[in-house]
This record gives structure tokens, C-alpha cells and sequence, in this order.
């Protein structure tokens, strides 16, 4: 990767930063869009791999962003560079993605959750609070098909479809903790179903 690559890079993640409403994760499928389908920097499997480990790790759920730029510049390094050199680049693309990703977006919130403090009372306030929940929803449902689609063939991912079905009900409708169906998941995968 050239130096202006690098440069899009950055460019790229500080642009989408404002679009994380509702958090990080609802970036993946434009961060898929750029850095598989447009720059061809990661395959489809890297990509998805890195948001599956991301998000399986514990913490907060923007670490797929700094996993993704890991694997860019672990790319970039190409397979004849050495270690160092290999690391060093892994590392850049790391801090390229959280910086690009969170600096915008952390500035913007404080400034925003500020105002909107001070003005809470405000029919504008109001409506925008209301009128972002259905976006987020939409968001949140991209990012599902995209990662949904783990092997592109509907008849392979059936059983994913089918648990992802079975979890959005039993969360809607019971009040069975998240570690039991993260578990049932977990087992179910082990098992090779899913």
C-alpha cells in the first residue's frame, strides 16, 4: 500500500465515524463495501472472521474496527516482509481504523449530548430522538444479513438463519438471559449445525 492508500484510509474511517448511530457495528457493511468489495484489501473471509472474533472477544464491540485495520496492514506487508516489518504495518492499520473511527464521532457526541442537554425540552430534541430509533433498527438489520451471509448460499446458512429466528423470539417474547442463547449458539456451531 502507497502512502496515499494509506491516506483513503484514514479518510475513509474518519468519514464513516458519523455514521456509527447506534455503534460501531452498524459500520460493517459500508467498512465491507470499501475495504473487500472496492479496494480488495481483505477477502470476504477475512473480513467476516475478523468482525466474528471481535465481537465474540469481551469488550466493547468497536474492536472489530481495529482487528479490521490489523488485517489490512497485515496485508499491506505482503508475504515476503519480515516480522517487524509485517507487525509494524498490522499495528498502523490498527490505530489508522480506531483513530479514524472514534475521533469524529467522540467529538461530535460530546458536543451534541451537551446541546441536546441543555435544550432537552425541545420539540426538535423530541422528534429527533423518536425518529432515529427506526434508523438504527435498519442499520442493525444490514449488518445482520451481511454477516447472515457467511457462506453467500442460502441452503448452507439455513441453520444460521433459523437460530438467528429462534433467538430474535425467544428475546422478544421471554426473559431468558443472552448467555444462555449465546451458549445454545455456541454449542450449536461446536456441533458444526450452524
Amino acid at each position: 500500500m502507497s502512502l496515499a492508500d494509506w491516506t483513503q484510509l484514514l479518510l475513509f474511517h474518519l468519514s464513516i465515524s458519523l455514521l456509527a448511530v447506534g455503534g460501531a457495528i452498524t459500520l460493517v457493511p459500508d467498512m465491507h463495501r470499501f475495504l473487500a468489495s472496492e479496494q480488495h484489501w481483505l477477502t470476504d473471509l477475512q473480513f467476516n472472521h475478523a468482525v466474528t472474533l471481535a465481537q465474540a472477544a469481551p469488550g466493547p464491540n468497536v474492536l472489530f474496527v481495529a482487528l479490521v485495520g490489523w488485517n489490512v496492514g497485515h496485508n499491506a506487508a505482503g508475504p515476503d516482509a519480515g516480522m517487524a516489518v509485517t507487525a509494524m504495518l498490522a499495528m498502523a492499520g490498527a490505530l489508522i481504523g480506531m483513530l479514524g473511527v472514534l475521533a469524529p464521532s467522540s467529538l461530535l457526541t460530546i458536543w451534541a449530548t451537551r446541546w441536546c442537554q441543555r435544550h432537552r425540552d425541545r420539540l426538535g430534541v423530541l422528534a429527533f430522538r423518536q425518529g432515529m430509533a427506526p434508523i438504527v433498527v435498519g442499520v442493525l438489520l444490514a449488518t445482520s444479513w451481511l454477516l447472515g451471509r457467511a457462506s453467500g448460499s442460502l441452503r448452507l446458512d439455513a441453520g444460521l438463519w433459523l437460530l438467528t429466528l429462534g433467538s430474535s423470539l425467544l428475546i422478544w417474547r421471554t426473559r431468558l438471559h443472552l448467555l444462555w442463547m449465546l451458549a445454545a449458539g455456541a454449542a450449536l456451531g461446536a456441533l458444526g449445525w450452524v
